[in-house]
């Protein structure tokens, strides 16, 4: 156990400084054979929270198994703080699956974050295994507009430091925001994430996720 979760708003703050140092970037990827996303989705009306673990095969992408938990949401919604309201859900989802994932894609931010340890990182050091975050949106720094044509990329910085790559997976289309979680170099969560991803501007694994939990949110969980 890395820590315990029923902690104050500043003691998550304080414990997020504490943790960003531990974050790895070294650890052996080796010849992988299968990648999984996560994602969470709210019912807001019960306060509860609905997390999927969505494993695939990197051979063709396809789901080989799925885990979702439903429970109480443990933390208000406070900016900076996603980490602490999303990953004990994410974690019992974790704990239903058979299927070993060899790295973790994250619907959120690893490295791209005020005080460097977003959810896509947190994940990744309770999992002890290599997460690449993934924002939708930009949560901090600044960064020149890439090329149009996919592959473009650009550095984010912050305060003088590169925090993640503004990347085009698809030409003419909005990019994403990729930084390290856990595990992995900058420059190996961005091959990575072309290589996961397809027709769309999201990452297969991030998209499954998504369709999980949005499912299950439609029938109540």
């Amino acid at each position: 156990m890395l820590h315990r979760w029923d902690i104050s708003p500043k003691e998550a703050i304080a414990l997020q400084r504490s943790l960003a140092g531990k974050v790895k970037t070294e650890l052996s990827l080796g010849q992988p054979e299968t990648v999984a996303g996560v994602d969470v989705a709210y019912l807001r009306e019960s306060n509860q929270s609905i997390a999927s673990v969505v494993v695939l095969s990197l051979h063709d992408l396809l789901p080989i198994e799925v885990a979702v938990a439903r429970v109480p949401t443990p933390f208000p919604y406070l900016p900076g703080l996603l980490s602490f309201r999303e990953i004990p859900p994410i974690l019992e989802a974790f704990g239903k699956l058979s299927q070993n994932a060899d790295l973790v894609f994250v619907d959120g931010h690893g490295k791209a974050h005020p005080r460097r340890i977003g959810i896509a990182s947190h994940l990744g050091l309770w999992l002890n295994k290599p997460t690449i975050g993934i924002g939708k949106s930009r949560l901090c720094g600044s960064y020149e507009e890439p090329g149009q044509d996919r592959g473009s990329s650009c550095d984010l910085i912050d305060r003088g430091e590169t925090i993640g790559c503004v990347l085009r997976t698809r030409a003419g289309v909005k990019p994403v925001f990729v930084s390290v979680g856990f595990g992995l170099a900058l420059d190996v969560c961005v091959e990575w994430t072309l290589k996961v991803t397809t027709r769309y501007r999201l990452p297969e694994p991030i998209r499954a996720a998504d369709r999980i939990a949005a499912q299950h949110k439609e029938t109540g969980g």
